[in-house]
Order: structure tokens, then sequence, then C-alpha cells
């Protein structure tokens, strides 16, 4: 990190560092050709195309769960492009089909609305179920899809005893940023309540939330419950990580603009926003890495980090600095490339951080900037 010469970065700007991103691309390769699974891209976590030239050299494809991303998947990248959405809309979904070799559904009801058209298709589509195993080591509500009255796949007692007609394969998402061991547990649950539909079907989806590339992941436990599971019912496994793809594999770049002390609390004003531009850190929530800085409030000199908008709640903190902050330093979040990016917005009409990639040589180079016409375009 101390290499890369910030000065010819704009701030804000979230950063790629493409050397990383090939790092994580081969442990993902390698769980591929350990276990035989194959691991598609979920754009709903990493939908960066301009990187996708060096993604798609280790991954078969892209996974979408809307019309937009399916697109995205089919034009940018290539290769199988997959699809889940919660309910397909009917003018979208012809579309889906003709993007889309495989595509789950999360409703026997949505699975009898458009079995007509996928068999009617004039290509073969692979259908499957998304499945509720009713059990999920996630303990933040807004990412447990297992919750009591989750509105988020078909529980066992409405499966009964056969695959519907015309179904191939099953679906869970049950992860989060999660472990091989909650993976393992995970399927304990889908082998007690599924195992008979599993021995019927062709392929079954384990979803995202594998955090294969986080150190101290077990990728070897990985490969085993994969292994297993091939073995045991002949399956075809397909893993889709969006986090797993770009984790730790750049940073937003952003720059202090001011500093405000109130009731002895200091808070260094900056030209991002959480709310705005890193808005999982508020949902999930977390406290992002500020490369030279501890996350802590007994440091010498202490701050709070403000966003850009006008919301009370746009700030972080707290962070203590070796050197006291002064206006035009450099605030380096880490880990901003996976989910912020895709997630992340114009409140307040506050301009998008822009888009850059560190390549594997250290050259910066600007993909994209943002303006007026990118806020004014999307409102009306």
């Amino acid at each position: 990190m101390s290499a890369i010469n910030f000065s010819k970065i704009p701030s804000p700007c979230y950063v790629l560092e493409e050397k990383k991103l090939r790092d994580n691309l081969m442990i993902l390769d390698l769980v591929q050709q350990a276990s035989g699974a194959k691991i598609i891209c979920a754009l709903k976590g990493f939908a960066m195309h301009s990187a996708f030239s060096l993604v798609k050299q280790f991954l078969p494809g892209t996974t979408a769960s809307s019309l937009h991303e399916a697109r995205l998947g089919a034009e940018e990248f290539g290769g199988e492009v997959h699809a889940y959405c919660p309910a397909y809309l009917e003018q979208e979904f012809p579309k889906i089909m003709e993007l889309c070799e495989h595509i789950t559904f999360n409703s026997l009801s949505q699975w009898e609305k458009y079995k007509p058209l996928v068999q009617n298709a004039s290509k073969k589509i692979s259908c499957a179920i998304r499945i509720n195993p009713e059990y999920s080591e996630v303990t933040t509500d807004l990412y447990n899809p297992c919750i009591p009255g989750s509105r988020l796949g078909v529980t066992s007692d409405k499966l009964g005893d056969r695959l519907p007609e015309g179904i191939e394969g099953l679906h869970f998402h049950t992860l989060c940023e999660s472990s091989a061991e909650s993976l393992e547990k995970t399927l304990e649950a889908v082998e007690e309540k599924f195992g008979h539909l599993l021995h019927e079907a062709k392929w079954l989806n384990m979803g995202g939330g594998h955090a294969i590339t986080r150190k101290g992941y077990d990728v070897n436990l990985l490969i085993d419950l994969i292994k297993n599971l091939k073995l045991n019912y002949n399956l075809d496994i397909i893993l889709e990580p969006g986090s797993a793809v770009g984790w730790e594999t750049g940073f937003l770049l952003s720059s202090v603009l001011d500093i405000v002390e109130n009731q002895g609390t200091k808070a260094a004003m900056l030209d991002t926003s959480f709310a705005a531009h890193m808005p999982d850190c508020l949902e999930m929530p977390y406290q992002p890495n500020i490369i030279g800085a501890e996350k802590n409030a007994n440091g010498n000199h202490v701050y709070k980090m403000g966003g850009l908008t006008c919301l009370a709640g746009d700030v972080m903190g707290d962070y203590s600095f070796q050197e006291p902050l002064v206006i035009g330093d450099k605030i380096i979040f880490d880990d901003m490339i996976h989910y912020t990016m895709v997630k992340n917005h114009t409140f307040n009409g506050v301009n998008l951080p822009s888009i850059g990639i560190l390549t594997e040589e250290g050259e910066f180079k600007l993909v994209k900037s943002f303006g007026y016409e990118d806020y004014k375009e999307r409102l009306s």
C-alpha cells in the first residue's frame, strides 16, 4: 500500500488492485479444479465489468438477480448466465430465458406460472427451486434468509416426496461471509430435510456467502464437502460467491475537507459518504478498516469520520491516528470493492466516487468518473 502514488488518484475513488483480484481468482480456481465444482461470479456482489477480462480467465460465468444483471453477464462476461429472482416480471421473463441457461424459482407458484414458457423455449433451460433449510448461522436478520416467516425459498413441508415435474436442480443461499464450518452445518440441515430430493436432482447450487478467499478459510474442508456431495448424490455442484471474488481487492480513497470539534469530539469531514458510497457499512453494520489508523478511542489523536451528506448518521468512528489529521489528508478505506460499489447511490446529489484500476505493473488507470448528468438522468 505504501508504494502507491496516491497523488495520481482522484478523490474520492474506488481502486481495484489487479494483483489481489488475480490472487483471489486463483484460490477459487483451485477449489474448482480440486473439487469438480463450478464457481460463477454473483453480479450482485461484484459487477465491475472493466475487470471481467481477468475474471473470466478463471470463472465460467455469472449469476444474475435481475434482467439488467443477466444482460451485463451475457454482454460483458459471456459464458454461462444463471438467474435467480425472488419473483420474475412477466414482461422481462422472455428475455431472461433468452439470456440464461439455468433459472431458479423462489416458489412453486412461480414455477407453475412460467413452466409453459420454459418448456416451449427454443433452447434447453435447466430449472431449479430455491429451498429454505430453515437453518442459518447468519446473525444479522437483514442478511438472514432463514428467519421465521422468510419470503425466500421453499420449506421441505411444501415440496413433498418428489421434485416437481420439470425441475432438475435445487438451490439454497443461507450464508453471508461465512466459513466452511458454517457450510458443513448448513449441509447437515439440507440433507436432513431435502436429502431424498438431492438423489433426484441433477445439480445443487449452494449460493453465495462463502468467504473462500478470506484468510483462515478452510479451503480443504470446502473441497471435501463438495466431493462428498458429488459422491453421495451424483450431483453437479455450483457456488456463486460475489464477495469472495472482490474480497480485499481494493480500497476507497477519500480526502479530509474539514475538522469539526463538538464537546470534545473531533470529526474529520470527508469528500465521501458512508450512507451514499459505503451503505453496507451502515446496513450490516460493520466498521471498515482505515489504512494507518486503529479502531479505538484510546489513541493520541481520535476522530470520527464524517460523511458528506446531511444525514445525521452519516458517520463512522472512532479511529485513532499517530499524528493529527489536517485538511487535505488522504483517508484510505480498505476492502471497498465487493458489494460497496454495487450498492452506492447519489443521495443529496453527492457525486459518486470515480473508479480506477491499479494494474499488476503498478500503473493507475482511471476507468470511470461521474458528474451531474449521472445524478440527473436517474431521477426523471
